[in-house]
């Protein structure tokens, strides 16, 4: 049993299917709780096209390991386990190699919304009871975090770890986080934990007090003209977790000479941008796509080593199109998850 979009732009419902066996190398999982990306939502609306229903979406996903195969020796049942934006890769080509399936290129395979390595099964995600994976792509999850908490990690968090650590981004410097919703606010608290001084740019200034709470040193409004002059060529990085459409040229301003602004928000449409917004301080604008198994595995670590989870509304499936809604409006803190058991 599942919720799925029966095409795109359509309601989610229940739908039931069957998952397969599972084989030598895999682990079945009893779902608990799954979270809820807002790529969910550009996927089940094929905002980004290619979209292969019935979906079932959900690459947030945590529960509780029921069976393994023969040949299985990372897990056993009762394990605490986690899977996320990837169920498979090709294992073979340099990306895989390094650890980066992520970059597969042969095409690694999402959780949801894609094909198996035959290249002909379709995926289907974490809004359903259970799943089964590979070992390989299956994380350990620890027992001693708020699990429904711990969720949003396999995607908010490492799409937000990932490029921190890939740029190296910790002490002495000035960090800007652009928007404070599921991504950005994982931002900020990792920003702050590699000892960064992190600013949160937002266009609401009603998220200063949450922004606050969460651990940022600063809080600048974006539609202020003043605000934004007098923080012209501050931040040593920019972390952009925006999905909609916005202006790249009024944020690459902010950064400091030699500058990185590094965009994680999967906006939809081309966005304008202009070369001077570079060349004129030798900056670069930059791109991240989630992380690896081995540095998803290395965040959730660190994650329990620091006690750092998300900020979650924890909701019954049922209610998942209103959440959607929701989502869209930017009202949920700061993402929302959904409580599997609620699936009847």
């Amino acid at each position: 049993m599942a919720y799925a979009a029966p095409s795109a732009g359509k309601q989610l419902g229940k739908w039931q299917f069957e998952r397969r066996e599972p084989g030598p190398h895999d682990v079945q999982i009893s779902i608990k709780y799954c979270g809820v990306c807002h790529s969910d939502l550009h996927q089940v609306r094929d905002e980004w096209g290619q979209g292969i229903f019935p979906m079932v979406p959900g690459h947030e996903i945590v529960g509780e390991v029921t069976h393994v195969g023969s040949h299985v020796k990372k897990f056993k049942p009762g394990d605490i386990a986690g899977v996320g934006c990837l169920v498979d890769s090709c294992r073979k080509c340099t990306s895989c190699l390094n650890g980066l399936e992520q970059f597969c290129e042969n095409g690694s395979s999402p959780t949801y919304n894609g094909y198996e390595q035959d290249k002909k099964t379709p995926t289907y995600g974490g809004y359903a009871h259970h799943i089964v994976v590979h070992e390989d792509f299956v994380l350990r999850i620890s027992e001693e975090l708020n699990l429904a908490a711990v969720a949003p990690l396999l995607c908010a968090g490492i799409t937000t770890y990932s490029p921190l650590k890939h740029w190296k981004v910790g002490k002495n410097h000035k960090l800007a986080v652009v928007g404070l919703g599921g991504l950005g606010h994982m931002g900020v608290k990792f920003g702050v934990s590699f000892g960064a001084e992190v600013t949160v740019l937002s266009t609401s200034p009603s998220k200063e007090a949450d922004a606050k709470r969460l651990g940022a040193h600063h809080f600048l409004v974006t539609k202020d003209p003043d605000q934004l002059n007098a923080a012209k060529g501050s931040f040593d990085f920019i972390l952009d977790t925006v999905s909609a459409s916005h202006d790249y040229n009024m944020y690459l301003a902010l950064l400091k000479r030699d500058g990185v602004m590094v965009c994680v928000g999967g906006v939809p449409e081309p966005i304008p941008l202009r070369a001077s917004s570079l060349i004129g301080g030798r900056k670069s604008i930059a791109g991240s796509l989630i992380g690896g198994i081995p540095e998803t595995q290395e965040m959730l670590n660190y994650c329990h080593q620091h006690n750092i989870v998300s900020d979650i509304e924890l909701i019954d499936i049922s209610y998942i199109n209103e959440a959607y809604e929701r989502m869209i409006k930017g009202d949920v803190k700061y993402r929302f998850v959904i409580d599997l058991a609620t699936l009847k």
